[in-house]
């Protein structure tokens, strides 16, 4: 199968295909006598795991872990799993940091809704920005 029907039927471009291969996601496949590169027919599946592994928010070092795991001839189920939750994890982590940002944010906006700029002293930057002091007690904390 020659790269663009691959990449095709992967749903991916042939740069794609090459760029994958370059980074050792995809063995290289065997060459025509021509030169052109002649793709399994599973390397379309392989192709659609990168995708939708990455659609997951592995990374690529990640998904070739994956990858090495099933060429060694193991399930790579365990492995995934444990994959998973570390990104779940981290996602809950940035959740609670976008939340806090979020409150942080609503307090600045309460306190620059009360400022008044002409009460802004020369030579001070910026007071709604200032954190603990030169406020106006608008800050919801």
């Amino acid at each position: 199968m020659r790269i663009g029907s691959v990449a095709d039927s992967a749903g991916v471009s042939a740069k794609t295909v090459r760029f994958y291969e370059q980074a050792g996601l995809l063995p290289e496949p065997p060459r025509t006598a021509s030169g052109y590169r002649d793709y399994p027919p599973q390397a379309a599946e392989r192709l659609s795991f990168i995708r939708g592994a990455q659609s997951a928010g592995l990374t690529l070092a990640e998904i070739r872990e994956v990858l090495d795991l099933r060429d060694a001839g193991q399930a790579p189920c365990g492995h995934v799993g444990a994959l998973i939750e570390r990104h779940l994890r981290q996602v809950d982590e940035r959740i609670t940091e976008l939340i806090q940002a979020r409150a942080d944010l609503r307090a600045l906006a309460a306190k620059a809704a009360a400022t008044d700029p002409a009460d802004c002293p020369e030579g001070e930057i910026c007071r709604i920005l200032v954190r603990g002091g030169g406020g106006d007690g608008a800050s919801e904390g």
